[in-house]
């Protein structure tokens, strides 16, 4: 393995039985690989309503606080306030970083998308994000990507500066070598985890083994 490599884990845009993903998130949360969860509730462009983000992260939160694991609310830094999330993904249309920033301290997670642009990574680098999000590498069917990223990005970013990255965007243990060799700090990984034919806990040790072997 070229680095230490960690699993940025995606839930799935939509959560029809709350009860019955909790044991699927625990199996998924109890492989050491996984380092962060990115709550995103949304469909395309339909975010679900506060009230669903606010019930999910009731009960998905504590599973993440137990094993150490960062807890982060996709696009709104005030939901993040209100469940006590560890911080906030934020997108080049949300909540600008300094707005997320100021609500919720410097002792949050604060993450910025930046597609394929170096400059945009600069920017959120300069103004203090915790990492900066590239992609996509790869087709995705779990959301409508705006840009297309090359492995090369990754390799520039690493040594242009030491702000950690998120490798993002059909990313699955078969694809993934490339991006963990070009010294990507995080893999975000979604549909290739929750729609695994043998389940999370099997997606993520395939992960764990792909990365090993990069």
């Amino acid at each position: 393995m070229t680095r230490d490599c960690k699993l940025y884990l995606i839930t799935p845009p939509r959560i029809p039985d709350l009860a019955a993903f909790k044991d699927a998130f625990a199996a998924a949360l109890d492989n050491d690989l996984v380092a962060c969860v990115q709550l995103r509730l949304k469909d395309g462009d339909a975010a679900a309503p506060d009230d669903a983000v606010m019930a999910a992260a009731e009960l998905l939160l504590p599973l993440a606080v137990e094993r150490e694991i960062a807890f982060l609310i996709n696009d709104r830094p005030d939901l993040a306030v209100k469940t006590g999330a560890d911080g906030v993904h934020v997108g080049q249309s949300d909540a600008p970083y300094e707005t997320a920033r100021k609500m919720l301290g410097d002792d949050a997670t604060v993450g910025v998308t930046c597609h394929n642009s170096r400059h945009l990574g600069l920017v959120a680098g300069e103004a203090g994000a915790d990492y900066v999000a590239f992609g996509a590498f790869f087709p995705t069917e779990t959301k409508a990507a705006p840009t297309s990223a090359d492995p090369e990005l990754l390799r520039w970013w690493n040594f242009a500066t030491t702000v950690p990255s998120v490798a993002i965007g059909g990313i699955t243990p078969g694809n993934c070598g490339p991006l963990v060799r070009a010294g990507a700090d995080f893999l975000a990984a979604s549909g290739a985890v929750w729609g695994h034919e043998e389940g999370p806990a099997a997606a993520v040790a395939a992960f764990e083994a792909a990365i090993q072997a990069a």
